[in-house]
């Protein structure tokens, strides 16, 4: 894809990209239809093209071939001077990305619309940072609207890959365990920041939808669930009038004020089911009532053929979820949602080789190794959740062990970065950062992240060092591009602000500790303390250790910390102070 935008095409999928037998690009397009129309040539005409080119111009198409090769290697994996890591990076990103929204159905403007969860964590940071409202509605009205929308599965919860009009009303129906941890996650820091159920419900419901449909017998998750079933796009998922009587009979009346269902022009399936504002708020209001009927919709539902799951765990996608899981379950009081992250943890662990390298993905007993670097940016950012939830030390073992795979395996030369595929994959063309942002954050974000909060958690200075440097010439290398590496601008902000909190108390009158855990922040690392407890791993800025003898929470950013807090209300008040 950068080689195509590198010749100057607009890139987009489907990719067609022609390769020497050395695997150097040297011509492509996106979409080829069979034969000539929509101005574009058909696919058999481009074939016999490019192989007329091939055997009169090989020459040519070789040395072009290898330039670009060249070029393309040194943009996606080239080093740059460091830069400095600063708050107006982050502001400016913020504004422009606010400047683009939808201000009336949320989300980026026109269509197709993305979650897009790298910019509504950009949104969320400049709130958190800054104070300002507007950025914070914007995230959390944005979400709002997605979830009252036909991209969300009002039947059995969690969210599909993205919606084809501006609307949010008819999705492609694809579901990747990706957007839904993102979800979980993001919508957890918004019911936590505004009190709005909405969040609560589909958090509660894209849960049930993830272990009831998406958990592998191992206690992974598998990776996407298809649009398609009997040869038809949504077939699975969409509703006719009749559809709904059927299945609820008299009480069909009372499901239609609450939900809505469209067939927009453009849409060849059935209807889909939606909401609008006015329905969404009521909902919340009966929500037993409304359970109720998509309960027993689900259940007419799963009689149909269902669309086929893709099987294979992806290291990175399930680390994404047990963050989320263990964030959401500790918010909720949810220590069923721990344990299942936690097996999911232990199952990926198992999957380790004798030396303890992880596979990239996983499909019964078949194991992809090496593992990319955002594989393991993403076990410790999962294994620091989950200490979080559980107060398990052993957590930040693993960690540690994965920083080091990550410093053993994909470090650059010079000790600056890292590439996304590891030093002995023999099959890939060339090393790339893996700076840019997907439907998820980059691998270099995620780095970045991991390395920041298990330094922050720990009190290790030289991680700490190690963390800036890997976050100021990730700075240097996306100078030209900040809206396409959004996640390396959100992680850099975790390394300028870190955040701590140290909570001493019973364990069995867990006061403070319940505030802490209410009140989300992705700047954050907690450490939760037992009275009398050792302090070796609870080390405060300078390496003072927080006094066990009496219940107190400690609150620092940066080196700064605020005297010692008792009272819950207080820690209430701090947590929530920007």
């Amino acid at each position: 894809m950068a080689a195509l935008a590198s010749m100057g095409e607009q890139g987009g999928w489907p990719l067609t990209m022609f390769l020497t037998p050395d695997a150097k690009p040297f011509w492509g397009g996106t979409y080829f239809p069979r034969e000539a129309r929509y101005g574009r040539p058909g696919f058999i005409q481009v074939l016999s093209a490019v192989d007329a080119a091939w055997r009169g111009k090989r020459a040519s198409i070789l040395q072009s071939a290898g330039e670009l090769a060249q070029h393309v290697g040194k943009r996606l994996g080239g080093s740059s001077p460091r830069s400095a890591i600063s708050t107006d990076t982050a502001r400016t990103l913020a504004s422009g990305i606010y400047d683009m929204l939808d201000r009336d159905l949320g989300g980026l403007r026109g269509a197709p619309k993305f979650p897009n969860a790298p910019f509504m964590q950009t949104l969320w940071l400049s709130w958190l940072r800054s104070g300002n409202e507007q950025h914070r509605d914007a995230m959390t009205e944005s979400m709002a609207h997605m979830l009252a929308g036909g991209i969300y599965d009002h039947v059995g919860g969690g969210l599909a890959r993205y919606s084809t009009d501006a609307q949010w009303l008819v999705p492609h129906f694809e579901k990747m365990l990706y957007d839904n941890a993102q979800l979980i996650r993001q919508a957890n820091w918004a019911y936590a920041a505004t009190g709005n159920e909405l969040f609560r419900i589909r958090i509660e419901d894209t849960v049930d939808w993830l272990l009831r449909e998406m958990q592998l017998p191992d206690g992974t998750f598998a990776s996407s669930l298809d649009a398609d079933s009997e040869g038809e796009e949504g077939l699975f998922y969409t509703w006719t009038g009749q559809h709904i009587a059927d299945a609820l009979g008299d009480d069909s009346s009372i499901f239609f004020k609450y939900f809505t269902i469209s067939k927009p022009d453009a849409w060849e399936g059935d209807p889909i089911i939606h909401q609008n504002a006015a329905q969404s708020a009521q909902a919340i209001e009966d929500r037993a009532l409304v359970s109720g009927l998509t309960k027993r919709l689900l259940t007419k539902r799963e009689q149909r053929i269902r669309p086929a799951r893709d099987d294979k765990a992806l290291t990175d996608w399930n680390g994404l979820a047990i963050v989320a899981l263990a964030e959401a379950g500790r918010s909720l009081g949810r220590s069923d949602w721990v344990a299942v992250a936690a097996g999911a943890f232990g199952a990926i662990l198992a999957s380790a080789t004798a030396e303890g390298r992880l596979p990239h993905s996983s499909l019964g007993e078949k194991r992809l190794y090496p593992a990319l670097s955002s594989d393991y940016a993403a076990m410790v950012n999962a294994a620091i959740s989950l200490f979080e939830a559980t107060r398990d030390a052993r957590y930040l073992e693993h960690g540690a062990r994965f920083v080091n795979m990550l410093d053993n395996w994909h470090a650059d030369a010079d000790r600056t970065g890292h590439y996304l595929t590891a030093s002995d994959s023999a099959d890939v063309p060339m090393r790339i950062r893996g700076d840019i942002d997907e439907a998820i954050p980059s691998a270099t974000s995620q780095i970045i992240e991991a390395v920041v909060r298990l330094a922050n958690i720990t009190g290790d200075i030289e991680l700490q060092r190690r963390a800036w440097t890997i976050a100021e010439h990730a700075a240097g290398r996306i100078q030209s591009q900040q809206y396409g590496q959004a996640g390396i601008v959100n992680a850099c902000i975790l390394a300028i602000e870190p955040s701590k909190l140290i909570v001493v108390e019973d364990p069995e009158r867990p006061a403070l500790v319940s505030v802490a855990n209410r009140n989300p922040d992705p700047r954050r690392v907690d450490i939760f303390l037992a009275l009398g407890e050792d302090t070796a791993r609870a080390k405060l800025p300078g390496d003072i250790l927080p006094d066990t003898k009496k219940a107190g929470a400690y609150l620092c950013t940066g080196l700064i910390c605020l005297p010692v807090i008792s009272d819950p209300s207080k820690l209430e008040d701090a947590l929530r102070r920007r």
